[in-house]
C-alpha cells in the first residue's frame, strides 16, 4: 500500500496540478519569503519535498541547509534539476527516502524548521500528517517552527444541487430517477466538489482544530464531533459540507479551502444524506448531528466519515441558540434582559 501511494506521487500531472494551485502557492510562498527573518540561518526540512519548490523558498528565504526529504522517485527525476537549475545546491540537498528511514548525517544539528504540504481532502485524507508529526519528534529542534502550525476542520449543513436540483430539468427532460440512482452509486464515499457558497445552510462550526507542535498521532486515528446548528437561511438540507484552513508562523498566513475563499484543489468534501433524511428547512431550523471521522483498518491513509442525524429536541443546544424552539427564544431573551439590567 505504501508503495502504491509513492508511486502514485511519480505522475507528474499530480504535481502539476498542485503547482497550478494559486491559493496554496500563494499561502507557502507568503508563509516563507515573507518571513524571512523566522528562515534567515536556519537548517528546514521538507518532508515530502515532491518537485522541490518549497525547498527553494525556504533557501531564498535565507536558509543556510534545507534536507528536501522525498519518498518518490521525483526526488531524483525532478526535484534535483529544480535545485541545480536554481542554483541552489549548496544549501538544499535532496534525498529520496521516506522520512521514516531518513537519519540524520553523524553529528549533524537537529533542524529549526520543518515545512511540508501534507494536507489531503478533509484535511486528513492520504495519512501523510503522521510522517510530519514522526519528522517533528525525531527531528525538529526544542522550540523548533513547523509551516503549516495550526490546522481547523469546519463543517457545515448544505444542499447538493449537483446531486438533485441539477437533476430536474436537463434541456426540458425530467432525470430524476437517473439522479437517485447516481447517489446510490456515489452513497459509499463522500463528494469531493467545489460548493457554492450559496449553498451553505450555516456559515461552519469548528469541527477540529490542531496545534501541529503538541498534537500526538494516536489523536488521529478517530475524531468525533456533536453540535446543534441553527439554519442560517431557509434551503434543502441534502448533506454536510467539510473543509480546512491551516495557519501559518509569523505574519498572519492563511491557507482556506472554504467555499467562500478562492477555489482550491482540496475543493470541498460533502457527505451526502440519503434521500429520506433530505428536508426543506425554514431559517432558524435547528440540525442536530454527530460526524465521525476515523482511519480505516484496511488503509491508515484513508478515512471513514460518518454522519448522524440527531433528535434537536432531545439534544443540548448551545447557549445562547438562535434556533426558533421555545426553549431556545426563551433562554436568549432572558439572557437579553440580564445584558440591559
Amino acid at each position: 500500500m505504501a508503495n502504491t501511494y509513492f508511486d502514485e506521487y511519480e505522475n507528474l500531472e499530480i504535481h502539476e496540478l498542485m503547482l497550478k494551485d494559486r491559493p496554496r502557492q500563494a499561502a507557502y510562498y507568503n508563509a516563507i519569503l515573507g518571513n524571512k527573518d523566522l528562515f534567515k540561518d536556519k537548517i528546514v526540512m521538507d518532508v515530502g519535498a515532491g518537485t522541490g519548490i518549497l525547498s527553494a523558498f525556504c533557501a531564498k528565504a535565507g536558509a543556510r541547509l534545507v534536507y528536501a526529504i522525498e519518498a518518490s522517485n521525483v526526488a531524483t527525476k525532478v526535484a534535483l534539476d529544480l535545485i541545480e537549475d536554481n542554483v541552489l545546491t549548496n544549501v538544499v540537498k535532496v534525498i529520496q527516502s521516506r522520512v521514516e528511514e531518513f537519519v540524520l548525517p553523524a553529528d549533524a544539528e537537529k533542524v529549526d524548521i520543518i515545512v511540508s504540504e501534507w494536507m489531503g481532502f478533509y484535511l486528513l485524507h492520504e495519512g501523510m500528517l503522521d510522517s510530519v508529526l514522526l519528522a517533528r519528534d525525531k527531528f525538529l529542534k526544542e522550540n523548533g517552527l513547523l509551516f503549516p502550525s495550526e490546522c481547523t476542520i469546519f463543517v457545515a449543513p448544505c444542499s447538493v444541487p449537483s446531486l438533485f436540483d441539477d437533476w430536474n430539468d436537463v434541456d426540458g427532460i425530467k432525470m430524476d430517477t437517473f439522479a437517485s440512482k447516481l447517489r446510490v452509486q456515489k452513497s459509499a464515499r463522500p463528494e469531493i466538489t467545489h460548493l457554492n457558497p450559496e449553498d451553505l445552510l450555516h456559515e461552519g462550526v469548528v469541527f477540529h482544530w490542531m496545534n501541529l507542535l503538541d498534537v500526538q498521532p494516536e489523536e488521529l486515528d478517530s475524531i468525533q464531533f456533536k453540535e446543534v446548528v441553527t439554519a442560517q437561511k431557509a434551503g434543502k438540507h441534502q448533506g454536510f459540507c467539510i473543509w480546512f484552513d491551516v495557519r501559518f508562523p509569523g505574519e498572519d498566513s492563511v491557507l482556506s479551502t472554504s467555499p467562500h475563499s478562492p477555489p482550491t484543489h482540496w475543493k470541498q468534501c460533502v457527505v451526502v444524506l440519503p434521500e429520506e433524511s433530505c428536508e426543506n428547512l425554514e431559517e432558524k431550523s435547528p440540525i442536530a448531528f454527530q460526524i465521525t471521522m476515523k482511519r480505516s483498518a484496511s488503509d491508515m491513509r484513508k478515512y471513514n466519515l460518518e454522519v448522524d442525524l440527531l433528535d434537536p429536541n432531545t439534544e443540548e443546544h448551545p447557549v445562547p441558540c438562535s434556533c426558533h424552539m421555545t426553549k431556545c427564544i426563551l433562554t436568549e431573551a432572558h439572557l437579553k434582559m440580564m445584558d440591559t439590567s
